[in-house]
Formats: C-alpha cells, structure tokens, sequence
C-alpha cells in the first residue's frame, strides 16, 4: 500500500491511498493518519481511487480516523472509490457513516 499526501485545497489535506488496506497494511494507514492529525490536519479527503482491496481491517481503521476527527471537529471524506471497494463500504453500511463522493473537487466541496 502506498499513501501519499496530493496536496492541499484551502483547509482540506487530500491524501492518496493505493494498493491493498488489509491487516497487514491498515495500521500503516492509521499511523500515518494519525501523524498528520496530529500535526494539525483535522479536514481530511482521502482517495481511494487507487484502492484495489479492503479489509474489515481496512475499515476499521478509516472508522478510527474518524472518530479521532470528529473528536477534534474534523471530518473525512473518501472519494473515487472503485466499484469493488464501494461495494463493500456500502454492504458494510460504512457508506452511511462516513461521506463518500465521488471525485476530489465533490469531495472539496462537501467539506
């Protein structure tokens, strides 16, 4: 898996995630997450688009980002996610918890 940060769009940290987010790699993405909020970033958009797989480990790690977030009135918002992996954020029902759109410029604009 590799995450890259893209940039920066105003207030909002846009974050790239490739690969595959199982249980080997989803604590490297809470990690570094982790970093970045705790270094002031609370307004995340992260894209998946590049995602292959996730994992019910993958997922719980994007709910413990948020949750941190919501903690620091911050917010995540996932976009261009592939059909493979939205299909399981929506059979999971993570797809009603957290805000997925589906492009970075929709996602700047929902936050």
């Amino acid at each position: 898996m590799e995450i890259k940060n893209t940039g920066r769009e105003k207030d909002r940290f846009i974050i790239a995630v490739s690969g595959r987010m199982d249980a080997v790699t989803a604590s490297e993405f809470e990690t570094r997450l982790l970093e970045w909020i705790n270094s002031g970033e609370i307004h995340l958009i992260v894209d998946l688009g590049e995602l292959e797989y996730i994992s019910s480990a993958g997922l719980r790690s994007i709910l413990t980002i948020a949750k941190k977030l919501k903690a620091k009135q911050g917010e995540i918002v996932l976009c261009s996610l592939r059909d493979t992996v939205k299909e399981v954020f929506e059979i999971s029902g993570f797809s009603t918890i957290i805000p997925i759109c589906e492009s970075a410029d929709a996602a700047i604009k929902e936050i």
